[in-house]
This record gives structure tokens, C-alpha cells and sequence, in this order.
């Protein structure tokens, strides 16, 4: 029994799916209002598979008002990719983030905190 090239493996690859829409992306269009960040968002690496983002946001609100955190997660496997994002609700708070938790062993894991600015291009 032989199957002609691309007949039966292709469909069922994890990555062809007919509809999209359950992973749609979360980026939006940039106006002038989103075109500088104050420096209040943050980059965290080295976080361990099990954290989740109640654990980053519960990590983080130790040096002040969390807005947002989440980890990044594979939109396949569901599995964490070892890195995420957290939103301060001001830049003094984010800076003491970098200060007291980058290096910091979370879940057995050190973890490193940066800040993330981000410009417009044009």
C-alpha cells in the first residue's frame, strides 16, 4: 500500500488547522497613543513550565501594582516557552522589580527581569 506524496501526512499535521480563529493574535494596530512605552513593561526569562500567570502576577505584586501578567505559552502544546511579560502600574514600581527580582529563584528556577521599551518606527 502506497500513498502518493502529501496525501494522507498532511492532514494531519498539528499546524495546518482549518480554522484559526481560537489562536488569533492578541497585536493590534499602533496609533500615536501606543506608539512609546513609559517603561512600566517588563521581560522575564528563565521561568520554570509550572509557573502560571496567578504565580507571575503573585511574584511581582510584592514590589508593587501588577496591571498585567502573563506567561507565553506554545499555541499548540499549551506548554509554557519559558518566558513572559508583566505590566507595573508605574515606572518606579518596574524598576524596583529589576532591582529586588531579577536574579531571583522562582520555582527553582533564576529568573532575569528587564525592561522593555518599545518605540515607533514611522
Amino acid at each position: 500500500m502506497s500513498y502518493s506524496r502529501g496525501s494522507r501526512c498532511e492532514s494531519r499535521s498539528p499546524y495546518r488547522r482549518s480554522s484559526y480563529s481560537r489562536y488569533r493574535s492578541r497585536s493590534r494596530s499602533v496609533d500615536s497613543s501606543d506608539a512609546e512605552n513609559p517603561g512600566n513593561n517588563l521581560y522575564v526569562t528563565g521561568l520554570s513550565a509550572r509557573v502560571t500567570d496567578q504565580d507571575l502576577e503573585k511574584h511581582f505584586s510584592t514590589e508593587g501594582e501588577v496591571i498585567d501578567a502573563s506567561v507565553v505559552q506554545d499555541p499548540w502544546t499549551r506548554e509554557s516557552r519559558g518566558f513572559g511579560f508583566v505590566t507595573m502600574a508605574t515606572v518606579k514600581e518596574a524598576d524596583r522589580c529589576i532591582k529586588y527580582l531579577d536574579r531571583f529563584v522562582l520555582e527553582g528556577r533564576v529568573i532575569t527581569v528587564e525592561k522593555i521599551l518599545l518605540t515607533a518606527t514611522g
